[in-house]
């Protein structure tokens, strides 16, 4: 049963990582939402209203109090439904999460956008820089986390899960378009294992977008893939 709606509407675009997780955080806590697509191009006065400082989506806005960044906005989620739950009760797992979610948007996110700007030496230069975030990653996870099971969290997806499975597209449209393997099994099995269960699920499946949608949006100026920022 989806959880009792608060009045949520959730303000993003269309071919957004940051969009795309935060309605699959929504989707897996059965929350009820109205999504407003804005256009990069020509915000709506609503968003420049409801995000004046940073001007981007995605912005979720919950009994009319808005809430920006996409990261904050995972966890405001869950602090508002709180089952199932996307962070653990212990407060050091809690933590640890939290950091390798801002892991991902400081380090893992920032060099997949640079790998696609770059050719030669300088691209396989920063596919290896990936993978080595990839790698480090696994290990703190496999170290300060994972308990067993399918996902980070255990037996059902958690903010880390959202966090990494919602760009698991976003890595394959990367690979397709400069050529290179950038998730590879046999040097992070957990993570590999854990971004691929998490696209199977039924509540998300339908918000990740196949690889070679994107590629076919890739030079569309009115759907621009976005994995990178906000906007």
């Amino acid at each position: 049963m989806a959880a009792r709606s608060k009045g949520v509407k959730l303000y993003g675009t269309s071919f957004n990582g940051h969009t795309s997780m935060v309605e699959c955080a929504l989707r897996l806590k059965g929350v009820a939402y109205e999504y407003v697509e804005e256009d990069r191009k020509n915000k709506s006065e609503a968003l420049l209203k409801l995000n004046p400082v940073h001007k981007q989506v995605p912005v979720l806005v919950v009994d009319g109090k808005p809430i920006a960044e996409s990261l904050i906005i995972l966890q405001h989620i869950d602090d508002v439904w709180k089952d199932p739950p996307h962070l653990p009760e212990d407060p050091y797992k809690r933590a640890k999460v939290r950091f390798w979610a801002d892991f991902v948007g400081k380090k893992v996110v920032p060099i997949m956008h640079t790998i696609v700007t770059l050719k030669g030496d300088e691209q396989k230069t920063a596919a290896e820089e990936f993978a080595g975030y990839l790698m480090t990653m696994e290990d703190g996870i496999r170290e300060e986390l994972w308990t067993g099971g399918p996902f980070v969290n255990g037996d059902n997806p958690g903010l880390l899960d959202v966090v990494m499975g919602s760009s698991y597209v976003w890595i394959k449209f990367i690979e397709a378009v400069a050529g290179v393997k950038l998730a590879k099994r046999e040097e992070t099995p957990l993570l590999c294992s854990f971004m691929e269960a998490f696209v199977e699920l039924d509540a998300v499946k339908e918000l990740m977008t196949p690889p070679e949608v994107l590629l076919q949006s890739r030079g569309n100026p009115g759907a621009k893939p976005t994995a990178t920022s906000g906007d």
